[in-house]
């Protein structure tokens, strides 16, 4: 049997299937008397009170070789149960329409998971299964059960295993800790899931949105799992098998002659040096990012301070989260995108009136019409740039006049730590993310009134192409190499060498080394991208002719032809 999900993280995974239990959201719904609404409101308070212990207890005893992430998902988790939008709306649900507690801790959890759902931003779009994850938590305290999800099965063994799960929780992954697994398989989950930050950070191979693997697979099956196709085989007959343990030794090999450049320059055949920068949610990603030989941060999403949030981050707490990613970076440059969220959600939580969130008011626009909230995050980031070379970054600008705001906007901040004495770098640089075509089309003025360009291929492609990548109908219609997509970065690229800016992507297509060759035939010098995609891409670069790739390429741009990315890699 062979399934076929989304591939998160690279490798090959061969081993027994641990299948994990889940929560079942579908609980008991009756109304009691108006006598329990005091006791079923304190029963729901103490199991709240209990999974966040659990939370605590999880984040303080984690062994020294946990990954950097898990603490800081615990927290988010710690977080989500302290929301009053979670725990309060759920208890007056309680009080004015008598729901028992699991009906009232459901039924609000769906409206905030629906809420996140409708979100534009998949790292936000994610999010959404915290919510589930928690309430998850919240049921076992009041069922009295220890865990629902069968992590007992999971012994240390010298067997490889394969954990199939519905979702894997940053808890969940703490227990899993001292098993010696070999992947993962859920049903839910996307690329910016916990699952997948924590598999990448751990190298362990993991394919995550199966849809029905934990139904599928039994435990003891033999799993072999492609981390790269994001292919399932459940019970594959001896000839497959053996093939794959070929290609996980094949695969194991290459790992480790790749390990030998995390320390070599990335520089073309030809001699042209190109910056190899990262993308990172977490601050603990940093660390990440130089062990893989990244030369700097080249997009740091400050979404994840604002996430779960009833009241918004202050200055204090955003500076220390800025400040603690620029001290680890020790000097390479920090680029700090600016909150891109709005339009779907406000940051009270409450959903917005809007009737296409994408094109509605989000990202910059969003800063710039709620000016106290922009002025505090650039005062922090600001304030960082006393420690390191930091970068501001700009996302989804369209117009000029949204620059120049920005300036303003920047200009204000700068006094105002003037006033106050603080040390900041008044030489920090202002870029935009280049992502909506008219952008790309009419880049020239950008590019004069700009410092940098990084080119944010993700919603460029969406909106060129008109096609919302996260919908399952039109997804197979999302395609990086459409003619039009590749002349607005060409066109981007071209701008920035004229006026002498520094362009970057920052985009998926950075970091697959398939399409390598054809963005440095497009003149691109700068690639940031997941910091475990960066050797493979070095790798890819170190191989090419930069300049033989980019008259190969402009000569079939110009003839109107469409681009085969293999026929490049056979040729240079």
């Amino acid at each position: 049997m062979c399934l076929y999900g989304k591939g998160v993280a690279r490798g090959y995974a061969i081993g027994r299937a641990v299948v994990l239990g889940a929560t079942a959201l579908e609980v008991a719904h009756y109304r009691i008397s108006p006598d329990a609404v005091v006791s079923e409101k304190a029963r729901l308070t103490t199991a709240l009170k209990a999974a966040q212990d659990e939370m605590r207890e999880l984040a303080t005893t984690l062994p020294d070789d946990a990954p950097r992430e898990l603490a800081a998902l615990l927290d988010v988790h710690s977080m989500l149960l302290a929301d009053p939008l979670l725990a309060n709306e759920a208890l007056l649900l309680i009080e004015a329409r008598h729901y028992n507690a699991e009906w009232a801790l459901t039924a609000q959890g769906q409206i905030l998971g629906e809420q996140f759902a409708a979100m534009e931003d998949e790292y936000l779009r994610e999010r959404g299964s915290d919510v589930r994850q928690v309430i998850e938590r919240v049921i076992d305290a009041m069922s009295g059960s220890k865990s629902s999800r069968s992590l007992d099965k999971i012994q240390k063994t010298d067997e490889s295993l394969i954990v199939v799960a519905h979702d894997i929780s940053p808890a969940d992954m703490v227990r899993l800790r001292g098993a010696s697994f070999a992947g993962f398989a859920t049903d839910l989950g996307g690329p910016t899931s916990h699952t997948a930050i924590v598999a990448r950070s751990m190298a362990v191979p993991a394919v995550v949105g199966l849809g029905h693997v934990r139904s599928l697979v039994s435990d003891g099956d033999v799993v072999v799992l492609d981390g790269a196709s994001g292919t399932v085989i459940v019970n594959p007959p001896a000839f497959a098998l053996q093939e794959y343990r070929q290609m996980q030794q094949d695969f194991i090999a290459y790992r480790e002659e790749l390990a030998l450049l995390k320390n070599v320059e990335s520089v073309t055949l030809d001699g042209i040096r190109i910056g190899m920068l990262a993308n990172i949610e977490l601050p603990e990603e940093a660390e990440l990012a130089i062990e893989n030989g990244a030369d700097g941060i080249g997009l740091f999403r400050s979404e994840f301070l604002f996430i779960g949030q009833t009241d918004l981050p202050d200055e204090d707490q955003q500076y220390q989260a800025y400040s603690k990613v620029v001290k680890t970076m020790a000097g390479r440059p920090v680029t700090i995108r600016t909150l891109d969220i709005g339009a779907d959600k406000t940051m009270d939580g409450e959903l917005a009136v809007t009737m296409n969130p994408a094109l509605g008011q989000r990202a910059i626009r969003y800063c710039l019409a709620r000016p106290e909230l922009f002025a505090t995050q650039l005062r922090a980031i600001l304030r960082a740039s006393a420690h390191g070379k930091v970068k501001i970054l700009i996302p989804m600008i369209a117009h000029m006049h949204e620059i120049q705001s920005t300036k303003l906007a920047l200009a204000s901040a700068m006094r105002d730590l003037d006033e106050r004495g603080d040390e900041y770098d008044a030489a920090v640089e202002l870029g935009a993310m280049v992502e909506v075509p008219a952008t790309a089309i009419a880049i020239e003025p950008f590019a004069q009134l700009l410092d940098f360009l990084s080119i944010g291929t993700n919603d460029l492609i969406q909106y060129t192409l008109a096609i919302d990548r996260a919908d399952s109908e039109v997804a197979n219609l999302y395609d990086p190499l459409h003619p039009a997509v590749l002349r607005l970065i060409a066109n981007t690229i071209n701008a920035g060498e004229r006026a002498g800016k520094p362009v970057s992507v920052c985009g998926e297509m950075a970091g697959d080394p398939k399409l390598t060759r054809l963005l440095l035939g497009l003149g691109l010098t700068e690639f940031s991208m997941h910091p475990q995609q960066l050797l493979d891409v070095k790798r890819e670069i170190r191989r090419a002719h930069s300049n033989a790739l980019r008259t190969q390429v402009a000569t079939i741009l110009n003839r109107g032809q469409p681009i085969d990315p293999d026929l490049l890699n056979a040729q240079n």
